[in-house]
């Protein structure tokens, strides 16, 4: 699914404009990332969390001509999908898995 897709269903969904869902959705974004840049995090209750995670420096290998590559410390931006949520997809999928066999 891709951004404008999701602009499609919300527009659908709360009777907004698309022009209007848009920024709204571009809004979100902005300040997710802004706030992320300042090394805070972001709690969507139910959702999810944003959160920067340092990743420490390592030792790599290229792997097209197996040099060893030394890889920097890092601030990676990462998504923790809140435990809710991860049960509904599970139940979700696992259901539609089971209709799916039932067919076979």
């Amino acid at each position: 699914m891709r951004k404008s897709d999701i602009v499609d269903r919300v527009a659908s969904a709360t009777g907004l404009t698309k022009l209007e869902t848009e920024a709204v959705v571009d809004g979100l974004i902005l300040t997710v990332t802004n706030a992320l840049k300042k090394g805070e995090s972001v709690d969507l209750r139910g959702f999810g969390s944003f959160k920067i995670r340092r990743r420490a420096p390592r030792v790599a290998r290229n792997p097209k001509s197996g040099e060893r590559v030394r890889v920097p410390e890092q601030n990676v931006p990462v998504f923790v999908v809140a435990r809710g949520l991860r049960r509904e997809i599970d139940d979700a999928l696992r259901t539609r898995d089971l209709i799916d066999v039932d067919r076979d």
